[in-house]
Order: structure tokens, then sequence, then C-alpha cells
């Protein structure tokens, strides 16, 4: 999804920050449907990032402005517009802590693989494939990952200190359910309080190097 080239648009050019965070949300009701959002969160590096934005370059890199920020998140919303079984569809836009988000509902998770499938065939080099699904009568949830080394040598091809912006950098994944959880396969995902949401944190430097992926299988309760 061209979400992700927001994410890029400032990383690889504001190799000056040092933490910033991908939320993905997915709220999945009885029936399937739900929402999902996605959130880059830059608000703990927001004084550089503020500083950084009055430049027009920096490394011989250009600093993306508002205005190509707005342009990235109105190409999302267009493209999401597009897609069958999506609506109502949200972005919000915070110069001030630098977090952005999409916010969208589905009609079935399917819907979202779609999404993730039609970006996968436009991505010219071959990429990390992610896809959910869910068993309407078992209440059964998975998340399906498969790592691609391609996402190393594209990361070995940035300069170092364009790499230096991964080391704090963190993917945290947040599923929440209108049944309780009652088991769950990742050992690095928790469960709430309430068991009826589960959250995965990983870093962006285990992803990069294939030590930790998104797969999870969740079973709720009937």
């Amino acid at each position: 999804m061209k979400f992700f080239k927001l994410v890029s648009l400032f990383v690889l050019c504001l190799c000056c920050i040092s933490c910033f965070e991908v939320v993905e949300e997915v709220d999945l009701k009885k029936d399937g449907s739900g929402s999902m959002t996605f959130t880059l969160n830059m608000s703990q590096s927001k004084s550089k990032l503020a500083s950084i934005m009055l430049l027009d370059s920096i490394n011989g890199v250009k600093v993306p402005s508002r205005k190509d920020i707005q342009n990235v998140l109105k190409d999302v919303v267009s493209e999401l517009n597009q897609a069958t079984g999506i609506t109502n569809i949200q972005k919000t836009e915070d110069y001030d802590n630098f977090v952005f988000s999409i916010k969208c509902d589905f009609k079935s998770i399917d819907n979202i693989n779609n999404l993730l499938q039609d970006a996968l065939s436009k991505n010219k080099k071959t990429t990390a494939l992610s896809s959910y699904f869910f068993d309407v009568n078992k209440g059964n949830f998975k998340r399906k990952y498969t790592y691609s080394p391609e996402i190393k040598k594209q990361y070995n091809k940035l300069k170092e200190e364009n790499k230096k912006v991964f080391k704090d950098a963190s993917y945290t994944i947040i599923y929440r359910f209108a049944s309780e959880i009652s088991s769950q396969t990742s050992t690095s995902a928790k469960i709430s309080k309430s068991k009826k949401a589960i959250m995965q944190r990983l870093n962006a430097m285990d992803i990069i190097n294939g030590s930790s992926n998104f797969n999870n299988q969740i079973q709720l309760k009937k």
C-alpha cells in the first residue's frame, strides 16, 4: 500500500531522527468485517523533525515538504476509494507531533488481502508477503507472513547514516476482537486483561534481518 511510501518519504532522508514507530491496528467483528488503521508515529523525534523540515535537503537528499506529505496521503485515500469492499476512509495529519494515520472499514478481511496483493503486483522487486485469514464459523484468525531476502538487500544499499534510523524503530500490531481470545501462537505477543485484544511489537532490525515475524494464529472463544 502507498501508506508505506509515506514511511520511506521520511525515513530514507531524515537520517537524524532517532526513533519512529509504525502501528497497525485491526478491529475485527464476529461477521468478519471490521476496520484497519495504519499510523506512522515520529513524535519522539518531533523537535528534530521540525528543524529538518525547514531545510531543502539533508545529506544530498530532498526533505519532504508538507505538500509532499499531503500528496502521499491523498494518493493513499484515492487508492483505497477504488478498492472493493473498502469504505469510510479517514486520514489524520498532526504536523506538530509528526503523527500520520489512515483508517478504513472493510467488509471482509479478504478485502485487505486484495489490497496487499495489488500493491505486491505493482512492486518491481519481490517483497515480503503478509496476509490475513478469518474463519467466521470457527472463530479462528490467522496472520501469515513470508519473509523476503529482498528486504535485507534494500537495507544494505542504504548509506550508513540512513541505516541508523532503523536501530530503535519498531512495528506494532494490535488486534481487537468482539470475543475473548482463548489461545494464540506468537511468543512475542501479549493478550490484554480483557482478553479481547492482543499486541505484538517488533524491532525494525529484527524484521529486516528476518529474525522476527508477524505470524500468529488466534483462537477466539465461541
